[in-house]
């Protein structure tokens, strides 16, 4: 009883000191809003705002409707730098904050928390204007339905738009009420969904078409599209490299290498840290908006490993070792899950925040740190008018090789390589002294899902223990920390706690990392986990009418709508994904319901594919699984792991891995277990070929060409 009563004084202490830190932390402050009590470090960012914010949630709409206000929704993430420049001009200023609060009901929302509430307000935006980005700004009324949006606004627009809308709905609600009902019709009936009943017929004339049509808008000297700003397509470029190896197109591949080559060589690329910004704004890669966000450079790393199967180019080797090192550096948590991004902007010499000053020098710096190399230096980087930015600041990019600036400066490529490792790891400690970007330090399941699929396809390629260790890891973050004992998975981690009903998204990229995650370790309990959350899917998200999957699950308070997510854009929709698992899976168990479940959502999406290969890139790797042979490769017996190594030293992207080290029940390795030797099974549809015991010989048995 004693031991409780102390207990219970050190509980009490320690309450009364963090509500003691909380009231000086806020005393720093002139105001503070509802967005104190939140987690998300985008939140955060606005709490001391005079913008009265509150999060979404129950309580801030009901709060709507009780007070008969329209709401305005803002919606951003943490690494936005246009998000930045908006609160700075319009919602630290007091006046704008006067005409915000007393108007309107004011809900600030992380995008990357809640994907289900940017969708449908980005959707209504994108109707209103024909675009949409971030900050998204959309006015609602009570109860939810949109009347008005856009993006990034300049103060005296915002002021202008918000005073307006506030007259309008306290003299013409009439007015309001119609724009909220075509709006909202309108969303309902974009991306709407209808099951194709045509019969499933699935070309390679029809695939040939679609590159074809695409390859139009293909920029052949900086690779990518043509024109700015330009995005690195990880989904795009990894359908590109699979169709021109499986076609033996000589062009298609031409412009995948120049492509990786300009992204890698660009300032798009940290040349100094490693790891991928989020886009750049010119054709040429070289500036980029400075984020640095996980879900990018996991595909990347992804994407290079294939590249490099492929055509065994080193500079595509060093990119996805950089860049695994950038992400355990700055974005690994120390215990299995990684965080979301870095920001584009951190302090500069004034105090003030800037875009990318943490990643540019000035010529002068240059010299003093590197001193008698800085010539050599500016030639490989850059430090000239293709180098440069803003006022006296470059940022580095390269325009020639390794071998072609060695060859100019009399030295050996090994001499450049070793003066290349000093300088990176000397101007990388110097930087390590500017202030940092700020780190957004939340954990999204879907997004570490990439990043468990990127170091299974960097073990793959490279047969590397650490990045196999670092994989497992992060599978057991997700297993312990985001699979819920009911069967569903949970979408954030912070501090410990693991929050907010997964989306699609997140069923579907940790479904695809647990049977890439299987495929190398042979270990079936990834197997049977994905399975289980595949039939989740089905019981919680899963259409009957047009057999596609919602973006949301049932158990989710309802949106205005619910959406389905089908295009591919910088990540593969969810539902392209989730197709992809359900073929695999389909194979796997001989589960006829999985199979014909991944053709319907494929039928169903087919014509947008052939007409527009760059936003359905992800369907139409699943497209030519049909077109071709689709090889099931069954590896049993006790040296499986060995065998399945020296099988994965060559790309080939029409197969799946089926294997055991002892007797297995699963469909495609029944009976097939001996003691005394290790077989390889080359199959199509169960359907196998004589078993092999030498790898050489079960590689030939295998086609790639369409």
């Amino acid at each position: 009883m004693i031991r409780y009563y102390i207990l219970l004084i050190i509980i009490l202490i320690n309450l009364g000191c963090n509500r003691r830190n909380q009231q000086e932390m806020n005393q720093n402050h002139q105001y503070t809003n509802a967005l104190i009590h939140e987690t998300s470090p985008y939140l955060l960012q606005h709490a001391h705002n005079p913008v009265n914010w509150h999060p979404w949630n129950e309580e801030t709409l009901e709060k709507a409707k009780q007070e008969n206000k329209l709401i305005l929704i803002s919606v951003g993430y943490a690494a936005c730098h246009w998000c930045h420049v908006m609160e700075k001009e319009s919602f630290e200023d007091s006046t704008v904050a006067a005409v915000m609060n007393e108007h309107f009901i004011n809900i600030k929302v992380d995008r990357e928390e809640r994907p289900d509430v940017d969708q449908v307000y980005m959707n209504a935006v994108q109707l209103l204007t024909g675009s949409g980005g971030w900050p998204l700004n959309c006015v609602a009324l009570p109860d939810g339905r949109p009347i008005w949006g856009g993006t990034y606004f300049p103060k005296d627009n915002w002021l202008n738009a918000l005073e307006k809308l506030a007259d309008l709905y306290k003299n013409e609600p009439e007015k309001a009420e119609e724009y909220a009902a075509q709006l909202t019709e309108g969303i309902h009936q974009s991306g709407l969904i209808t099951l194709n009943e045509t019969p499933p017929n699935f070309t390679k004339i029809e695939l040939d078409t679609a590159i074809t049509r695409w390859q139009n808008n293909f920029d052949l000297k900086n690779g990518g599209h043509k024109g700015a700003p330009k995005f690195p397509m990880p989904t795009n470029i990894s359908l590109l490299l699979r169709y021109a190896k499986q076609t033996g197109n000589s062009s298609i591949q031409a412009h995948v290498n120049t492509t990786l080559t300009q992204m890698a060589y660009g300032g798009i690329y940290d040349q100094i840290g490693g790891g991928f910004a989020r886009y750049a704004v010119d054709p040429i890669w070289h500036i980029p908006h400075f984020e640095k966000m996980l879900y990018d450079n996991a595909q990347l790393i992804s994407l290079y490993s294939k590249a490099y199967a492929e055509t065994k180019k080193p500079l595509y080797q060093q990119i996805v070792f950089e860049t695994i090192s950038f992400v355990e550096r700055e974005l690994y948590n120390g215990n299995g899950a990684f965080y979301s991004s870095l920001d584009a902007d951190s302090q500069n010499e004034s105090g003030e925040l800037e875009e990318g000053a943490y990643y540019v020098w000035t010529k002068n710096e240059l010299e003093d740190i590197l001193d008698k190399d800085f010539d050599i230096f500016s030639d490989y980087y850059n430090v000239n008018l293709t180098g440069k930015w803003e006022g006296d600041k470059y940022h580095l990019i390269r325009t020639a090789s390794t071998q072609e600036i060695a060859q100019k400066h009399n030295l050996s490529t090994e001499e450049l390589n070793v003066k290349i490792k000093h300088w990176k790891e000397t101007l990388l400690a110097q930087r390590e002294q500017k202030d940092k970007p700020r780190l957004d330090d939340k954990s999204l399941t879907s997004w570490n899902a990439l990043m468990l699929t990127a170091y299974v396809d960097a073990y793959t390629v490279f047969q590397k223990e650490e990045f196999l260790n670092m994989a497992l890891k992060n599978a057991q973050f997700i297993v312990n920390e985001q699979w819920r004992e009911d069967g569903g998975l949970n979408r954030n981690f912070k501090n410990g706690n693991s929050t907010i009903e997964a989306y699609l998204e997140d069923y579907a990229h940790v479904i695809n990392a647990f049977l890439q995650l299987y495929q190398v370790t042979l270990d079936e309990n990834w197997l049977q986990n994905a399975k289980q959350l595949t039939d989740y899917c089905f019981d919680h998200f899963y259409n009957s009418e047009s057999k596609m999957f919602f973006f949301t699950s049932d158990l989710d308070a309802a949106l205005i709508t619910r959406k389905m997510e089908t295009e591919d854009n910088v990540i593969p929709s969810s539902n392209s994904v989730m197709a992809h698992n359900l073929f695999l899976l389909g194979h796997y168990f001989y589960n006829k319901t999985y199979s014909d479940t991944a053709k319907s959502m494929l039928n169903n999406l087919k014509g947008e594919a052939i007409n527009y290969a760059g936003g359905f890139s992800n369907w139409l790797q699943l497209y030519m699984n049909y077109v071709g042979n689709f090889y099931e490769v069954a590896i049993s017996g006790k040296e499986a792991l060995t065998k399945l190594k020296e099988i994965e030293s060559q790309y080939i992207p029409n197969k799946l891995i089926v294997g055991s080290t002892k007797d297995s029940d699963l469909p495609l390795l029944e009976s097939k277990f001996s003691k005394s030797e290790t077989t390889i099974y080359v199959c199509v549809d169960g359907a196998c070929q004589l078993p092999v015991t030498e790898t050489h010989l079960a590689l030939k048995q295998i086609k790639t060409e369409l």
